[in-house]
């Protein structure tokens, strides 16, 4: 997969959120956001996803660009901002309702992706009962259980312990790896230059890229 992004801005309520954002993003790479809250990097997240569209420029999506040849991305696996799930499903119907909409994969790939993240399959709890680490696994879970080519993730780490963040950052490689590209950001600046192929800080709405490390 290619992204790319031209001159795009986003105004939202006269207040200019991105400005003249220009980058251009391949597959089989892990690209890290870095910068403050209101910076612009779930805005930018939020764009290159389809949620939302850009005031002026593009998003092209192998060369077909967003809100014109398609809606969203084709393949694409999301966790923005807070996980969202239904309360009184378990993990695991909670993830089966989300695979049936496109039909892609089988039970036996969802209950592989709780496995991946650290999530027992038949654990009978609802997930009103999960604490904020599991609730926070099951949103990863839902990114990639499709192997998706494009990977958006805002702050996977969050919420976990030492063991649970080694285990997402590997998940993260190993998608980064079958040549998902993976857009992420991660308010561990360690975290982020380790696992991050390129860093790209983002400050009052611009965006530059910096070396990793």
């Amino acid at each position: 997969m290619e992204i790319t992004v031209n001159h795009v801005s986003k105004t939202i309520k006269g207040a200019s959120i991105l400005e003249d954002v220009d980058l251009s993003w391949t597959g089989g790479k892990i690209y890290g956001l870095q910068g403050p809250n209101g910076s612009g990097k779930t805005m930018l997240m939020r764009l290159i996803a389809g949620l939302i569209r850009p005031t002026s420029g593009e998003v092209l999506i192998d060369g077909r660009e967003l809100g014109r040849d398609m809606d969203f991305p084709p393949s694409v696996g999301l966790l923005i901002e807070n996980p969202g799930f239904l309360p009184n499903h378990t993990g695991f119907r909670n993830l089966m309702l989300l695979a049936e909409i496109k039909k892609r994969i089988t039970d036996a790939d969802v209950r592989k992706a709780l496995g991946d993240v650290g999530l027992a399959p038949n654990d009978p709890r609802k997930y009103r009962k999960y604490s904020l680490g599991m609730k926070q696994r099951l949103g990863v879970a839902a990114a990639i259980m499709e192997r998706p080519e494009l990977i958006v993730l805002d702050e996977p780490t969050n919420a976990l312990d030492d063991k649970g963040v080694e285990r997402i950052c590997a998940l993260i490689r190993r998608e980064r790896d079958r040549g998902a590209l993976v857009v992420l950001t991660c308010h561990d600046a360690a975290i982020l230059d380790r696992l991050s192929d390129e860093v790209y800080t983002v400050s009052e709405g611009h965006v530059e890229r910096r070396a990793a490390g």
